[in-house]
């Protein structure tokens, strides 16, 4: 008996299967039902879903001929347990490809193309100590600590093609890092000789640089909402010495070769004399210019509206918008808005259509500004995805071209849109 099921790309769900336990080898078909190439497509398999239940001491193998897909076990619901097979595989247009799973006691290897850092230090003389979790309470912020504790201020992403980083210390803005290297940056970036925390990655190096000027911005994909006229930011600024979020938690989910994810809680954020709760979960994987975000609210009142932010500090352009079908909203902006608007940069959030409302734009001054954001409807308890990309010309020089730029969204949209196709024999 043949079950299908269609799985959308680099989604985080549970596929289920009616398969009975079978130690022989698993046949499987991924079918690309567009008509355009699509090359490191995520297929994110329930490990419960297969027929072959690897042993104790072995490892799966996805074998297309005599090659190996690269894959990873993933933690889909953040339980702690790895759930999920996080495969990645190139199609041709309308290409079906055959794939045997197999099992072995030798563990595969495959290149890193994905990363997530965090590191900390508990107090100004020390250094600091890679961490995978941490918390702290409101009054715990930089300004009224005397000292920055978070390597690059809080946890960085990256992939191939392009890096991010969060202010985890209590501002929430999301920063980005240029890459002119495929390889992941270096440990040491944010880190002294001494591995004392330390600005370092505003200068050129070897591998990029910090490239986005954020302010008082939420960066490239930060949030917060809006309730009528007002902007409610969702943290401080650089010099507040008490945050509005009582207490802020991070946790990575995931690291490896073709996947990396981490979580972010903020636990009775206080805006406008209102308690919020909000869950955030980021990832990245190997081939976009860009990363996945999911964040999920508590306790809305319901006049509130979501606003994803596009910072337009080294602009004066417009915000562009574009619809390719009807599944997706692109808000973009290309400029040489990098620091001294020195180089090309293309930036862009993906939001979903359904939920989109019009665009804003943020005042010049105050402690949420300088933003085009993307107004969106948001329900209590009920996750809302987007994506966040950026295109420096120095990652591809095609992006020095807005037109080409434009042309990479348009086409990432597409592969965002479609499903792949897979059948278990």
């Amino acid at each position: 008996m043949r079950t299908i099921h269609k799985l959308l790309f680099a989604s985080i769900l549970s596929i289920g299967f009616s398969c009975t336990n079978n130690d022989a080898d698993t046949a499987l078909t991924f079918s690309n039902p567009s008509s355009f190439k699509m090359e490191d497509k995520p297929v994110v398999i329930a490990k419960d879903s297969l027929k072959l239940k690897v042993q104790s001491g072995f490892y799966p193998l996805f074998l297309v001929d005599k090659d190996t897909l690269a894959y990873q076990e993933i933690d889909v619901d953040t339980d702690g347990k790895k759930d999920h097979y996080f495969i990645l595989a190139n199609f041709e247009p309308k290409e079906k490809i055959q794939v045997t799973l197999k099992q072995t006691k030798e563990k595969p290897k495959f290149p890193k193309r994905t990363s997530v850092r965090f590191g900390k230090r508990d107090n100004a003389n020390e250094a600091v100590s890679a961490r995978t979790s941490d918390s702290f309470y409101k009054t715990e912020v930089p300004k009224a600590l005397g000292y920055q504790p978070y390597q690059t201020d809080g946890p960085t992403w990256e992939n191939d093609k392009v890096g991010f980083r969060h202010y985890f210390d209590g501002r929430n803005a999301k920063d980005l890092f240029g890459k002119k290297t495929a390889a992941i940056s270096p440990e040491t970036v944010g880190l002294d000789s001494l591995g004392k925390v330390i600005d370092n990655y505003h200068v050129m190096e070897p591998w990029g640089r910090d490239i986005l000027a954020v302010g008082n911005s939420v960066g490239l994909g930060g949030y917060g909402l809006m309730v009528k006229d007002s902007l409610l930011r969702l943290g401080i600024t650089v010099t507040d010495t008490i945050n509005n979020v009582e207490k802020t938690s991070f946790k990575i989910l995931d690291e490896g070769p073709v996947y990396s994810s981490l979580q972010l809680s903020y636990l009775n954020w206080q805006a406008a004399g209102w308690p919020y709760t909000v869950y955030e979960k980021t990832s990245i994987w190997p081939g976009m210019y860009g990363y996945k975000n999911q964040v999920l609210f508590n306790n809305l009142r319901g006049d509130e509206t979501l606003a994803i932010g596009l910072v337009n500090i080294n602009t004066d352009k417009s915000v562009q918008q574009v619809n390719v079908g009807d599944k997706y909203t692109v808000l973009y902006t290309h400029d040489k808005q990098t620091y001294d608007k020195v180089w090309w940069l293309g930036m862009a959030i993906i939001v979903p259509t359904k939920d989109f409302l019009g665009i804003k734009e943020a005042p010049k001054e105050g402690n949420f500004s300088n933003s085009f954001l993307a107004q969106m409807k948001i329900k209590n308890g009920i996750p809302l995805t987007y994506y966040a990309v950026a295109g420096w010309e120095l990652s591809n020089p095609n992006f020095t071209s807005e037109d080409a730029f434009k042309a990479y969204l348009e086409e990432l949209v597409l592969t965002l849109t479609y499903e792949i196709q897979v059948e278990i024999n």
